[in-house]
C-alpha cells in the first residue's frame, strides 16, 4: 500500500482468494484492504496511539439521515458523555482533497453538530473547528488530542 504522511504502525493482515484484508480494531473484524481503508486504519491508529483517543469512543461507517437521505460517515469520535465531537472523512491517497470533500463532511455535520471536522487522504490532513454561534470555522494547524477536543 501507498506510503502515508503518518507514523508507521503494525497491522494484522490476511488474504482470502487473492484479496487482502486488514484487521479493524474498532469493528473487531477483517475488512477488505482498499486504498481508502488503508488511510482509515492508519489514521485511526494515529488517533489512538498518538493523540490518545479511546477506541471505545470511535465509531466507523455508521448510517445517518441528512435531509431525509441515508448517508454513511467514515468515522466519528464521541466525548465521554456520548456527544459527537469529531467527524472524519477519509479518501484514498490518489484523491485530491477539493471543495466537494469539504462540502460532503459539512453536510454530514448538519445533524451531528460536531465541533471538529477532519478530512484526510493519508497524505494531506485538514482539521477545522466549527463555531456554531458565529456560523464559521477555523482551520487548525494540528490534529487535536483527545483532551483538546474535550475543552
Amino acid at each position: 500500500m501507498t506510503g502515508l504522511s503518518l507514523p508507521k504502525y503494525n497491522f494484522r493482515f490476511k488474504e482470502i482468494n487473492n484479496t487482502k484484508f486488514i484487521f479493524d480494531e474498532i469493528r473487531l473484524k477483517y475488512i477488505k484492504l482498499t486504498p481508502e481503508e488503508w488511510v482509515r486504519q492508519n489514521f485511526i491508529k494515529y488517533l489512538i496511539l498518538d493523540k490518545k483517543y479511546p477506541k471505545s469512543l470511535i465509531a466507523i461507517e455508521k448510517e445517518i439521515i441528512v435531509n431525509g437521505l441515508k448517508k454513511r460517515f467514515d468515522a466519528i469520535v464521541f466525548d465521554r458523555k456520548a456527544n459527537a465531537k469529531v467527524i472524519i472523512e477519509f479518501k484514498a491517497p490518489n484523491i485530491k482533497l477539493k471543495q466537494d470533500v469539504f462540502n460532503q463532511i459539512s453536510i454530514y455535520n448538519i445533524n451531528l453538530k460536531c465541533d471538529f471536522l477532519i478530512v484526510s487522504n493519508g497524505i494531506n490532513h485538514f482539521c477545522f473547528k466549527v463555531d456554531f454561534n458565529k456560523n464559521s470555522f477555523s482551520f487548525l494547524e494540528n490534529i487535536p488530542s483527545f483532551d483538546e477536543i474535550n475543552t
